[in-house]
């Protein structure tokens, strides 16, 4: 069923659900998104997400690794190596879990706003019913 807001259609795009049904899975591979999808057949070959996935990835976890990179300086007594132990691996699976959420969120902004070749759909708003007596005023 299409989303009624845009949220929805990002919530299931970050969980690498179809932005339209929410049912069908967007990748075929880790970070492959499927040609269509396998619930409602949308075609999702006008995606363009490009470097832009990694981007909002490396930008969450140099946010999120600044507080600690600073706590561990200033509360702890670790030497160089101990810091680069403990940052480093922490920062790349960081990096590597955001990767393909982050792509699902962005193939569902594309679709949301029918960008790059994706059809802008909505759902139809359902007419709401005069109330008695509605008549007698017009």
């Amino acid at each position: 069923m299409i989303p009624a807001t845009f949220s929805q259609a990002l919530l299931r795009g970050l969980r690498s659900r179809c932005p339209r049904c929410g049912e069908g899975s967007l990748f075929y591979k880790w970070l492959k998104p499927r040609e269509r999808c396998p619930v409602c057949t949308m075609d999702l070959t006008p995606q363009r997400a490009d470097d832009f996935p990694a981007y909002i990835s490396m930008i969450v976890t140099g946010h999120l690794m600044a507080p600690l990179i600073i706590a561990l300086s200033v509360d702890y007594d670790l030497g160089p190596m101990a810091m680069f132990a403990i940052l480093v691996p922490l920062a790349i699976a960081m990096m590597i879990g955001m990767l393909q959420p982050a792509k699902g969120g962005v193939i569902a902004v594309q679709w949301w706003f029918g960008m790059h070749g994706f059809v802008k759909e909505r759902l139809v708003e359902a007419a709401v019913p005069e109330a008695p007596g509605d008549e007698q005023a017009k």
